[in-house]
């Protein structure tokens, strides 16, 4: 599915719902971005929380 891309949120993860096909781009208009850490020290330790499976 090709999307519209933000071009504010890059994004290479084309597993994602919201990845655009054409492009590193997501086509939300906004992200959530959290942890699943306590203290968050490492980029390993941050999320998307916006991201959805593709089918």
């Amino acid at each position: 599915m090709d999307h519209n891309a933000n071009k504010s949120i890059k994004c290479t993860v084309e597993q994602c719902r919201n990845h655009c096909d054409s492009a590193n781009y997501c086509a939300l208009s906004e992200i959530h971005v959290g942890t699943h850490e306590p203290n968050p020290t490492e980029t390993q330790c941050v999320d998307c929380n916006s991201f959805e499976v593709r089918h």
